[in-house]
């Protein structure tokens, strides 16, 4: 047997021990990613403040609305009551 078979075995094993230290590596990598998000993601999110503000003025807009919507309401029924008291008088004459 010549040496030459061996050699591209050898080169395949180089090849994939170079890809494993490089996917090992990688994973470390993320690891400690991973661990560096966990510790920073730990505390509420910054912008839960100003969310919560942005409810609390849209909440307070929407009774604001509704209240305006039910007084329009009464001044609507108010004023098809005077139209009808008016065309009932008109109506007797």
């Amino acid at each position: 047997m010549s040496k030459e078979p061996t050699k591209p075995s050898e080169s395949l094993v180089q090849e994939l021990l170079a890809e494993r230290r490089e996917l090992k590596v990688a994973l470390e990598r993320l690891r400690l990613e991973l661990v560096e998000m966990k510790t920073t993601a730990g505390g509420p999110d910054p912008r839960m403040r100003e969310l919560a503000v942005e409810v609390e003025r849209l909440r307070y807009q929407l009774a604001h609305a509704r209240a305006e919507a039910g007084l329009l309401r009464e001044e609507r029924d108010e004023l098809r009551q005077g139209v009808e008291q008016a065309l009932e008088k008109i109506a007797r004459l």
